[in-house]
């Protein structure tokens, strides 16, 4: 028992190391190295990435490519890395057997510049999140449950992570959510104009 402590604790603080410097290096790079990345194979990639811990709880993770490709000009390891952490606060909050679902929408800004953006929409049916802290999320170390992000192993610094990379690429992230209703969390990204 005082084994499986140690090693969970050890495992949390590993976590929290990780995030920091993800975070760190974030902030630190500025503009992200700028390549043609199709936002299919990103999405793809994070979803490779969550798919045993979905698994291990039943969670399907149900994902259709968009039928025209659409390509963001931008780093592909932070843009797999923001799904990721999306996904993963999808997975960790919603429950047993349900199904997170991801879309893509090709949409035109209302800016000046009409510049062609996709949003990529994470979908749970979990807990939700209340009204009182929907403002506060993207912010570190921000939790809205202290006792299940110890429990899941959350480090407050995902979601504050997925902000930096949306900036980095000239896009920006929301939430709608309610609690008890679940949650869609949106990332909008400029899209690369062939």
């Amino acid at each position: 028992m005082l084994f499986r402590s140690i090693h969970s604790e050890a495992f949390r603080v590993n976590r929290i190391i990780e995030d920091l410097l993800d975070l760190s290096r974030l902030e630190s790079e500025g503009q992200p190295v700028r390549e043609p990345v199709p936002v299919g194979l990103f999405i793809a990639e994070a979803i490779e990435r969550i798919r045993a811990m979905a698994d291990q709880r039943g969670i399907r993770l149900s994902f259709t490519e968009p039928d025209t490709p659409l390509l963001v000009t931008g780093d592909r390891r932070q843009l797999v890395s923001a799904i990721h952490a999306l996904l993963e606060n999808a997975v960790n909050y919603s429950p047993d057997g349900d199904t997170v679902l991801v879309t893509t929408t090709r949409y035109e800004s209302s800016d000046d510049i009409s510049t062609p953006l996709v949003r990529i929409a994470i979908v749970d049916h979990g807990v939700g999140i209340p009204a009182r802290d929907l403002e506060r999320i993207f912010e570190r170390f921000y939790r809205v449950d202290q006792g299940r992000s110890r429990q899941t192993g959350g480090t407050g610094l995902g979601l504050s992570i997925v902000r930096h990379v949306a900036q980095n690429h000239g896009g920006s992230v929301g939430v709608a959510s309610r609690e008890g209703d679940g949650s869609t969390f949106t990332l909008d990204l400029p899209l690369t104009v062939a």
